[in-house]
């Protein structure tokens, strides 16, 4: 993941850089957010095809999405060293965003394996 821009910050001194607000450049966070977007829909899919062959059904389902996108939120942060706010601008961003559209995908690919496999 890219991180944000630190290009002024060796001459100042440790009190005045405490001072500095982050200056995040749009094109790594473009690219940060492009990667969460893919990684969610990526583990919505395989998600939703685990569910479907599992046979789970109603609220079980629903609990299995949810528990993918904790661990997915879980494996962003991991992965940005748990300094969340180097590489994104709140913590929105890394827990919610991509979490609708995921769903989505979740549910289309856990109706379809799920009648591949226990209905036909």
């Amino acid at each position: 993941m890219a991180g944000h821009a630190d290009s002024g910050r060796l001459g100042k001194k440790s009190s005045e850089a405490a001072d500095e607000l982050h200056t995040f450049n749009a094109e790594n966070m473009q690219s940060n957010m492009k990667i969460i977007y893919y990684s969610r829909t990526f583990l919505s899919i395989i998600g939703g095809v685990i569910a479907g062959i599992l046979g789970f059904t109603g609220l079980t389902g629903f609990v299995f999405y949810f528990l993918i996108m904790a661990i997915a939120s879980v494996g962003l942060i991991a992965k940005a060293k748990f300094s969340i706010h180097s590489y994104f601008d709140c913590w929105n961003r890394i827990l919610l965003d991509g979490f609708t559209g995921g769903l989505l995908s979740f549910v289309l690919f856990w109706t379809f394996a799920y009648d591949i496999v226990h209905i036909f």
